[in-house]
Formats: C-alpha cells, structure tokens, sequence
C-alpha cells in the first residue's frame, strides 16, 4: 500500500501528539474532538519550531486551600528563541491590536528589527521586576546582546508582556513575583512538550469568564521552499462569556455563567470585555522584520475566531519572531535568506489556525480555581462543551 507523503506527515504527527499527552495530563482541545484545519507539528506546540525551549514558574499560595495568608495565584512564562545558551538575536515583528497592556522592548524591536533573548510573560503589575531579572539572568550566565554593544559595553532591553490576574484569585498587588522566580522560568526552559492552563503566567488568568491560562499549538506547512513550521503560544486573559466560540459554534452562549458561583473577577458584566491576552508566533521559515510584522498581525484572525472583539478594556499584544538567519549579525555584511512574499500566504494561515487552537488549548486545560473571598473561577466543562458541539455537528469521531 502507497501512502502519500501528506498521509505520512499526518499519520507521524498523531503518533508524536499521542506520545507527548503522558508529558502533560490534563486533556487537550483535540482530545475532545474538536476538529481544527492544518497539520500540527510533533508536540503542536511553540516547541516544534527547532531551538526554542519555555519553562514556568508557577506560584500557588495562601488562600484556605493553601494555609491562610495573602491569594497567591500567578507566576511567570519564559519563552527563549534559541535556548538558554543561545547569544544570537532572533529577527522579529510586532503588533498591537489593543495597546491597553504593557510589552516592555517592542520600540528597539521596531527600530532594529531584532529579538536579542527571551521573552517573559507575568502579571501587570510584575513586569518590572521580571524585566530586572532578565537583565540579572543575563548577566550571570554571560549572555551579551549582540544589538546593543559597544566594545566591552553593553545594555539591554528585555522584552517582558503582562496580563492581569488581580483579586480575589491573586493579591497581585503583594508583589509575589520575585526575581527568583524569572530566574526559575529561565533556568527550567526545556524544548519539550509545554505545559498548559494554570501556569506560568497563566497561573491567575481568565479567558471568556472561565478559567483561562497558557496555552500553544504548531503548524506544519509544506511550501516550494521545503517544510517550515509555525509554532504559537497564547496567554489568555479576555472575552466574555458570550464571545467565546468554538470552530464557529457559539458556545458561550450555550454554557451560561452558573448561577451559584460568584462573578470570577467582580468585573465581569456581560457586556464589557475586559482583559488581555499576548500572543507569541515563531517560526523557522526564514522571514525578515516587515514580514515578521505581517505575520503578528495575524494572529488577530485566530483570536477572532474565538469570538474576541479586542475591547477597549483589553491588551492585546502579539510578537512575531523567525529562527532562521542565524548569522544577521555577521559583520561587515550578513548573507540573508528571505521568504517569497508571493509564497507568504499559507504561513498567515497556519499562524491564525494555531492561535485559535492555542487560545482552545488554554480553556480546555486550565482548571477550576477559588477566589479568596469564595468566588469560583469556572473551567470549561469539558462535558457541555462536547454537548453543545455534537448539537451543531462539529465534534469529530474519535
């Protein structure tokens, strides 16, 4: 019997997917059957573009489940586009779609077009002391930004995004986030399979008034050029109940906040969409800067196939970045490869198709959570949702 080369492809994907779930065991949006277009990559993760590694540091403390004291429920997420010991920039692009949010660096990523180290996502009112860490972190491991030195001088300009995940889940306001902890997300970064829903940053977040949290997916795209992948990871913060919509089902609708639960946020109105979330799209497809900036833009496609409408409320900040290019910095002249615009398309598609199934991911792993004053953080219950997709015939045999 032939099987094709995309049949292979395919088949190998769903072996690796299968092998991975025992890394992490709380269920994915596919594990749900929740059908999703494109080929995901090995892990359908940020991890199977080559190089890149994430690790987290989640903190959950105090509370009555967790022995008095203030509601510690939040953490920090590190993403490193050529691992730990890596000291050669990234180029990338960036984009807002709702700038009420913080992304510390974009300004000299717009100038130079380059990432030079990790990206860290935390809480709002933590960026500082995470954006501090990095510098320490880099310091101590001898990590010199090769965009921003001067003989034996050098500085930095750490990228560090936020979401907000305040009262009553976390006393965000405590400071909990310590340079540790950016230390500990830094140091754990692995290129293995990534964990999901509560953690990292993810820790404390909403998303479309259940629980929300970290979330990735990959695409595996076959171009004239050879076979580049697109890998996404998402923390998500945003949307009301009503938004929410699953390969266009609205399920939000279906699935109305329970009536003996407390609001999740004491913000949630209905009609006001409040939160955030950051969206970080990498690839090893050899873009340059203004293609890297095409292709954060479309991250908005996926996040509008959840059902958000980027509120007024809502930070919305998405980063793009390209592993290829290894040697841009190489002096006199750098010997560049550049992707055909004219080839361009399939890669928007792949980055809006693993940005919905990111943003998915997120809900279906991410777990119920109390507040300090009782209110109850809802997880997507997995059961309605297979209900309300199976009505609309959109839940597929597994």
């Amino acid at each position: 019997m032939r099987i094709s080369s995309l049949s292979l492809l395919s088949l190998c994907a769903a072996l690796a997917l299968a092998a991975n779930a025992a890394a992490d065991p709380k269920p994915r949006a596919r594990d749900l059957g929740i059908p999703f277009d494109g080929t995901p990559g090995p892990r359908n993760a940020i991890t199977d573009v080559a190089g890149i590694e994430v690790g987290f540091s989640t903190l959950i403390a105090g509370g009555a489940a967790h022995g008095g004291g203030p509601q510690v429920r939040t953490g920090v997420t590190a993403v490193l586009p050529r691992g730990r010991s890596a000291t050669e920039p990234v180029f990338a692009g960036f984009f807002s779609q709702n700038g009420n949010g913080e992304m510390t660096g974009t300004h000299w990523i717009k100038e130079s077009g380059f990432l030079d180290g990790p990206v860290l996502i935390t809480n709002t009112h933590s960026v500082g002391v995470v954006r501090d860490a990095v510098i320490a972190w880099q310091l101590k491991h001898g990590l010199v930004p090769k965009t921003s030195s001067v003989g034996d001088s050098w500085w930095s300009m750490p990228v560090v995004a936020e979401t907000y995940d305040g009262p009553p889940l976390n006393d965000v306001n405590g400071f909990h986030v310590r340079p540790e902890h950016a230390f500990e997300a830094l140091d754990s970064a692995r290129g293995e399979s990534v964990l999901e829903g509560n953690v990292g940053g993810g820790t404390g977040m909403h998303c479309y008034q259940f629980k929300g949290g970290t979330g990735t997916s990959s695409r595996q795209v076959q171009t004239p050029a050879g076979m580049y992948t697109v890998g996404v990871l998402v923390q998500c913060n945003c949307g009301t109940r009503g938004q929410l919509t699953v390969r266009g089902v609205p399920v939000g609708r279906e699935i109305p906040i329970r009536p003996d639960l407390r609001s999740d946020t004491g913000r949630d109105t209905g009609s006001v969409e409040m939160g955030s979330i950051i969206i970080l799209v990498a690839t090893d497809a050899p873009l340059l800067p203004g293609q890297l900036d095409r292709l954060a833009r479309r991250a908005t496609m996926g996040l509008a196939r959840t059902g958000s409408s980027s509120g007024n409320y809502s930070g919305d900040i998405f980063l793009a970045f390209s592993t290829a290019n290894a040697a841009a910095t190489q002096k006199p002249l750098a010997t560049l490869a550049m992707f055909s615009n004219d080839l361009i398309s399939p890669l928007f598609e792949a980055t809006a198709q693993a940005t919905e199934e990111a943003i998915l991911n997120a809900l279906v792993a991410a777990q119920t959570m109390t507040g300090a004053d009782g209110s109850v953080s809802e997880a997507l219950p997995h059961e309605q949702l297979k209900a309300v997709m199976r009505k609309s015939n959109r839940l597929a045999d597994l």
